[in-house]
């Protein structure tokens, strides 16, 4: 509802520093100026209050419930707040019906579903109708890719906003305001902190404010002050208290598919440092090594092929292996791989070449196998005339000239 993100609420003492900081207007919001910068389409709509169904989507940490917060202080529409995890087609129904009944009031309704890719398909289906009838605007909130789990009839009635992962410098402004507030943040504290921690935290919350948020409170929190009551953070309280990274990494979405598709590029483009690191994230995040072995088998044939025929048998080799060994040690296996790969003579002559071939079949008249081509082995066959004027090559010294195919096309372009 409107009054649940009111200001006595957020800063209570017992919330999180990332929830104490969320910026109460767009004033105080930081980053995502792509659509939220002077003029932009998102921005207008706010001021104006005159929000039409969206989905914002992006990595955590980012801003999306903050941006849901301004729109839910800013609005004099009813807004009710539900979260696709828990939630039931029951209650959806019931939020629904008494939108409705708003609306014959002339009273606006927004219905904000947080980890809408979370809401099943009926569920989406019951939502659609009081969309297009101008019950109530929808604004849902995810880490996914709606395309990927929302079903077209509610992404076609939405607009899409992908948020981005905040930059290092904007991480700090944002830190900084942490540090400074004495009504919200740690403004009360007297806390020194090195301008390399800092940036270290910032650098390594991967673009995740409430990652170094939290980070920054832990290490103001927990270092004992010095004689002068000085909260002193440095480098190695920094790197303590922001851990190991997290990546930002979905088996299932687009970040799965556009590092694969980094990766890949990579070893097309012969760039070994990069192949190897962006095989170093997918290892990283967890990525299933027979996944990545089969995209280097692809890519061996794809982007290489002939140029190189020992590239398939690394690759092939390197597929097995990773099986028989499994991780840890498969990393090793896999890296060695890749590299041969991206180091390899580049040729995709055998992939246009079986591209071209098959757009042919596909788009034009199939051609007539000639008749010294058919197979002549069965009763029968030699009456049919199958096989008739074959030359075997081999009594030729392995080359003989003679027709193979009715109409003559070149596919492979070594």
């Amino acid at each position: 509802m409107n009054g649940l993100f009111d200001d006595n609420k957020i800063v209570l003492q017992n919330q999180p520093l990332a929830i104490k900081m969320a910026p109460r207007d767009i004033d105080e919001y930081v980053g995502q100026t792509h659509i939220l910068g002077e003029g932009k389409l998102l921005k207008r709509a706010i001021d104006a209050d005159k929000i039409t169904s969206l989905i914002l989507y992006g990595p955590p940490g980012i801003g999306k419930t903050a941006l849901a917060r301004i729109i839910a202080n800013k609005t004099k529409a009813l807004f009710i707040w539900l979260n696709a995890s828990t939630l039931n087609i029951e209650e959806i129904r019931k939020n629904l019906a008494m939108a409705r009944q708003r609306r014959t009031k002339r009273e606006k309704t927004i219905l904000f579903i947080d980890e809408i890719h979370r809401l099943n398909r009926i569920s989406q289906d019951a939502i659609l109708p009081d969309i297009e009838e101008g019950n109530i605007t929808l604004i849902g909130a995810t880490t996914e890719n709606p395309f990927f789990y929302l079903n077209s009839a509610l992404i076609s009635r939405s607009h899409i906003f992908e948020l981005k992962p905040l930059s290092e410098e904007e991480i700090i402004i944002i830190l900084k305001k942490a540090l400074s507030d004495k009504e919200r943040g740690l403004g009360n504290l007297k806390v020194n902190i090195k301008e390399e921690a800092l940036k270290h935290i910032a650098k390594s919350s991967d673009g995740d404010a409430r990652k170094a948020l939290s980070a920054l409170e832990i290490a103001a929190l927990t270092t004992p002050p010095d004689k002068e009551g000085i909260i002193n953070i440095d480098i190695n309280i920094a790197e303590e208290s922001i851990q190991k990274k997290h990546i930002v990494y979905d088996k299932a979405g687009d970040q799965h598919y556009d590092t694969a598709s980094a990766f890949i590029k990579s070893m097309r483009g012969s760039d070994p440092d990069a192949t190897v690191y962006w095989l170093a994230k997918m290892i990283y995040a967890g990525e299933d090594p027979r996944f990545i072995a089969r995209r280097i088998v692809i890519a061996a044939s794809e982007d290489v092929g002939n140029a190189d025929p020992m590239a398939l048998v690394v690759a092939n080799s390197a597929a097995q292996a990773v099986e028989l060994v499994g991780m840890p040690e498969a990393r090793i296996i896999l890296s060695q791989a890749a590299i041969y790969i991206a180091n390899a003579p580049k040729s995709n002559a055998c992939y246009m070449a079986i591209e071209e071939a098959l757009r042919d079949i596909e788009k034009e008249r199939t051609l007539p196998i000639p008749e010294h081509l058919k197979d002549s082995h069965y009763p029968g066959a030699k009456k049919l005339g199958h096989g008739k004027g074959y030359r075997y090559p081999h009594d030729y010294g392995g080359y003989i000239e003679q027709e193979y195919i009715p109409k003559k096309k070149k596919y492979y372009n070594p």
